[in-house]
């Protein structure tokens, strides 16, 4: 197991499949410089509780996971690191600042709100405090997600990413599908069949229905930044995101365990189990030579017995859920460089 400050990573145990599991905000590492105007009992409400123990059976099955330590209202993994709100800074922000839908809400980047509408802070952030928070904890997360990916993607010429979450049993205050809405047991994003082949979705949505949930599609949840940014299901790269809803394992009050954690961590052995399988058939062929350094132990067949570590750059054209027109920014230290198309795409939800 790889640990830092920002993340844990765990190598899979048996033979490699191009499986990717991330799980960005069941963090629980508070750090002392947060210094939030609210209890951590109602800061805590933001976590994705137990999502990283819930998806810890990816590694037996060949998967490589990949989960957050530091909490998503410090700051937010699956953002971008445009998503800035100024109305949280002391100063003018240096950089680009092109906030989302998210950021309006109070939810971008760094938080602002929690989901009740109840605000975090009772001051305003430094400039200094919210490049530290990126350089120690948010691009250190992203290009280790990255990184796996693109490790991967070199070796099987593809690469299956499910980004993890979970989501309240009904929608909050700030939801934009209006407050007090029940979820179902299940939200997959796919930000409109963009990020993965269709065919993984049905898969994934098939596998739960088969198991007795009740499963939606990009509704309330379509996907976020992590899932958009590393994807380009044309050239192989296919990701979903996964909501799995709370009133399933947790109390969500309390936030402990409940006694249906057990039977969802075995349902979603079975569908991590099943994704495994799928990627490691489709992905198989590609298992050859190269020269893309890496870092992770390789399945038997594959004719290599080495391991390396790389960071590679791509460029990809996206379409964000809100309307902002052409924007470039240069390559963060995660090295991924974006021009982003930016057109509303409705009033459906984002994570």
């Amino acid at each position: 197991m790889k640990r830092s400050d920002a993340f844990y990573r765990v190598e899979p145990a048996g033979p490699v499949v191009p499986v990717v599991l991330d799980s960005p905000h069941s963090g629980t590492a508070y750090p002392d410089d947060f210094a939030a105007a609210v209890t951590m009992e109602a800061l805590r409400q933001s976590e994705d509780s137990y999502v990283d123990e819930l998806y810890a059976s990816g590694p037996r099955h060949g998967a490589v996971l990949i989960a957050a330590r530091f909490p998503r209202a410090y700051i937010d993994a699956n953002r971008s690191l445009l998503d800035i709100d100024t109305e949280l800074l002391d100063a003018p922000w240096p950089g680009p600042a092109v906030p989302s839908r998210k950021t309006q809400l109070g939810i971008g980047l760094v938080w602002r709100k929690l989901d009740t509408g109840m605000p975090i802070y009772d001051r305003r952030l430094t400039v200094a405090e919210l490049r530290r928070r990126i350089t120690e904890y948010h691009q250190p997360y992203q290009k280790a997600v990255k990184d796996a990916i693109d490790s991967v993607h070199a070796h099987f010429g593809a690469v299956w990413h499910i980004n993890c979450h979970s989501m309240p049993a009904v929608s909050s205050a700030i939801s934009e599908e209006g407050p007090g809405k029940p979820r179902a047991d299940f939200v997959l994003g796919d930000r409109d069949g963009t990020t993965c082949d269709p065919a993984f979705t049905s898969l994934v949505r098939d596998a739960l229905a088969d198991m007795g949930y009740d499963v939606k599609v990009n509704d309330p949840y379509k996907g976020v930044e992590l899932v958009r940014a590393f994807s380009d299901p044309p050239a192989g790269r296919h990701s979903l995101q996964i909501e799995v809803n709370r009133r399933l394992y947790m109390d969500e009050r309390t936030r402990e365990r409940s006694a249906g954690f057990p039977r969802l961590a075995r349902d979603i052995e079975r569908l991590v189990k099943s994704v495994c399988a799928y990627a490691a058939e489709r992905g198989s062929h590609a298992c050859v030579g190269h020269d893309h350094a890496h870092d992770h132990v390789h399945g038997p067949g594959c004719g290599h017995d080495h391991s390396h570590d790389h960071a590679h750059g791509h460029h990809h054209t996206h379409d964000h859920s809100h309307d902002h027109g052409q924007h470039h920014h240069e390559p963060h230290d995660h090295a991924h460089d974006h021009s982003h198309g930016h057109g509303h795409a409705g009033p459906k939800t984002e994570r």
